[in-house]
């Protein structure tokens, strides 16, 4: 093989090289955007059917914290009234 032609073949293979690794660069690039903007997408999708479940859940449970803090209260006021009553009738 002459000079000439293989000093033209390696030119050509590094032209070859340069631009295959400039389009992995530019396609990796891409590809990291695109992933980037789909996971923004789920956690915000997440988020949202998250506080759609976690809303309703939280009214439920001060509605039954509250009920919870009225019970205790008949509880102590029967419990106080029932020693006041033992009290005036001993055995």
């Amino acid at each position: 093989m002459d000079t000439e032609l293989r000093l033209y073949l390696i030119e050509m293979e590094e032209r070859l090289k340069s631009y295959v690794n400039e389009r992995c660069e530019q396609v990796e690039t891409k590809l990291k955007a695109y992933v980037n903007e789909r996971c923004e997408q789920v956690e915000t999708k997440l988020l949202t059917e998250f506080h759609k479940v976690a809303s309703p859940a939280e009214a439920r449970h001060r509605t039954i914290s509250a009920a919870l803090r009225a019970i205790d209260l008949e509880m102590e006021a029967n419990h106080d009234l029932a020693k006041k009553l033992e009290s005036r009738h001993p055995q």
